[in-house]
């Protein structure tokens, strides 16, 4: 029974249904089904799907977007339920768009995939001073920070990051995703990043083969 609630909720979920999905989420509740298996065999599942099917041009930007508001609405659901150690999730993400730059879109989506494919998330926002992301990551103790630039004359601002969190002690701790639109592989090699993607899928499927490679517990060495 719980195979067939949490299947009919990841078609749901690839078939961008709001309604459904809701449901199906409030239904396997009502089951008994653990909040993380819901997300796990359930959410997760159909934002995959979603993923491929962007990659085969049958999604869209617009599509990922709105799978993005399914999903939001999905772990409002879920959220309450978790415990507050948040066991089973894949690791700790810390994201912001770096200061002086306003995009969100991308983000967000990276946002989306991520909580999807079992990461706990932890979204600045936009225009993200820099000693906004130290505060934070001192207070979460994160396994992964990500800076996203749509602007050459803010890209700059994820080596001042990458800096201020070397000054602190603390950047062996971490691993550094950046992204967005003029981002490059060279780039992040040139600022001292530990990985580029260029999109929410490349970025989703780093982080899940990075968590399983690297030492864990680095915080508390």
């Amino acid at each position: 029974m719980d195979d067939e609630i949490l299947k009919s909720l990841s078609l749901k979920m690839e078939a961008l249904n709001i309604e459904g999905t809701l449901e199906g989420v409030k239904r396997a509740l009502n089951e008994g089904i653990p909040p993380f298996e819901i997300l796990k065999n359930g959410l997760s599942p159909g934002m995959d799907r979603i993923g491929q099917r962007f990659e085969r041009k049958e999604y869209f930007l617009s599509e990922l977007a709105f799978a993005g508001h399914i999903m939001k609405r999905a772990m409002d659901l879920l959220d309450p339920y978790f415990a507050s150690s948040h066991e089973g999730r894949l690791g700790r993400f810390l994201i912001g768009t770096v200061q002086g730059d306003l995009h969100d879109i991308g983000k967000n989506i990276v946002c989306t995939m991520l909580t999807g494919a079992g990461f706990e998330v932890y979204d600045l926002g936009i225009d993200v001073p820099d000693e906004k992301f130290l505060k934070k990551t001192l207070e979460i103790q994160p396994d992964f920070v990500g800076m996203s630039s749509l602007l050459t004359t803010t890209m700059l601002n994820m080596k001042r990051v990458i800096k201020l969190f070397q000054e602190k002690g603390i950047r062996e701790k971490l691993t550094i995703f950046v992204g967005g639109a003029v981002v490059t592989q060279a780039f992040a090699d040139e600022i001292g990043a530990d990985a580029y993607a260029k999109d929410a899928l490349e970025c989703t499927q780093k982080a899940k083969d990075w968590i399983t490679t690297r030492k864990r517990n680095l915080w508390s060495e």
